[in-house]
């Protein structure tokens, strides 16, 4: 059933000498892989015979091949409309929208076929793998959905509450907010493209007071970790830099792999690490009247790296940096 047929269905006769000639040698082309002049072999026949619906689904086989889906789709078509209970032009159809990974589509086209040639093994085949592919498809458009619609302003919706009672100039708080997620997503599509993110703090500078030819937005920390003695010393330089920079605030992104889990929250009670084995990332907020910590943690599903929600942990208990500015008293 894949390749051009030299019968008809019904209503599919010929139309005289000349027309099955051109059929017949655009079949000879067909058979030798050069579909491009047995596409022309066809039109020239169609011309002469336009009603005839084997002419049409031979052609749509070419146009298949050509990789021509458009032409081919339409061809498929009009072979149905001139015999609509001809399996072939359901086969044909099913397999032009099967190239165009219209999945869903091709199952229902493979299925009509079915119902006027139930005996067809090739039709079954087609409707058992398009079946899975069409399963596989769905799961894996899921999971771009879930990787591409990451919305951590929805997320992080309940902090906005705490921010305004903090910061208390919305445009103040709200300027912090939008930092902070923005931060956030931009670590997490890091994540879900090359699955990693670079130990980083990202400063919210003031852009009246900050000399920015002297500090930069981001500061590298890649060797913060390697032993108490790098911590320390990037801590006390965090902290100077977020000092002369004039920061308003900062976001620490680094992940859990580099922090040699679990020696850094050795203590039970509230040290201990209650996440699992899960590969994620650390995001801690810091400024002067608000600290946050959260885990991300990420999961390897169908071929795809995809991050969960964020998990807001206890500061206190697993800060990944000690503060890095000088608290501000509150009343709250």
């Amino acid at each position: 059933m894949a390749g051009a047929e030299a019968g008809s269905g019904k209503g599919g006769g010929a139309a005289g000498e000349e027309g099955m000639s051109l059929k017949d040698k655009g079949n000879e082309f067909f058979k030798s892989g050069n579909y491009l002049k047995a596409a022309a072999l066809y039109t020239q026949a169609i011309k002469q015979d336009p009603s005839n619906p084997t002419l049409y689904s031979n052609r749509a086989a070419a146009f298949l091949n050509l990789v021509k889906l458009n032409k081919a789709l339409a061809d498929a078509e009009t072979t149905i409309t001139l015999n609509p209970q001809w399996e072939k032009g359901y086969f044909r159809k099913g397999c032009v929208l099967e190239a165009m990974e219209r999945y869903d589509d091709a199952l229902a086209a493979f299925q009509t076929a079915l119902q006027y040639s139930p005996q067809s093994a090739e039709v079954s085949r087609k409707i058992k793998r398009l079946s899975q592919l069409a399963k596989d498809k769905k799961r894996l458009q899921e999971m771009q959905n879930l990787r591409s619609n990451v919305d951590m302003a929805k997320s992080l919706e309940p902090l906005k509450t705490e921010m305004s009672e903090k910061y208390g100039s919305e445009d103040c708080w709200k300027e912090i907010f939008t930092f902070l997620v923005e931060t956030m997503e931009t670590a997490v599509k890091s994540w879900h493209e090359t699955s990693k993110v670079d130990p980083r703090v990202y400063f919210l500078l003031d852009k009246e007071k900050t000399q920015t030819d002297k500090y930069a937005p981001v500061v590298n920390i890649d060797k913060a970790f390697e032993s108490p003695h790098t911590h320390s010393n990037c801590f006390s330089f965090l902290r100077q830099y977020s000092e002369d920079s004039f920061s308003r605030a900062a976001c620490l992104v680094t992940p859990k792999s580099i922090i040699a889990y679990p020696q850094v929250w050795k203590g039970q009670g509230s040290r201990k690490w209650k996440h699992g084995q899960q590969d994620g990332f650390f995001v801690q907020f810091e400024s002067p009247s608000l600290r946050k910590l959260w885990f991300i943690p990420s999961s390897y599903e169908k071929g795809q790296t995809l991050c969960r929600d964020p998990e807001a942990l206890d500061i206190s208990a697993h800060e990944v940096l000690p503060c890095l500015f000088k608290q501000k008293l509150s009343n709250s």
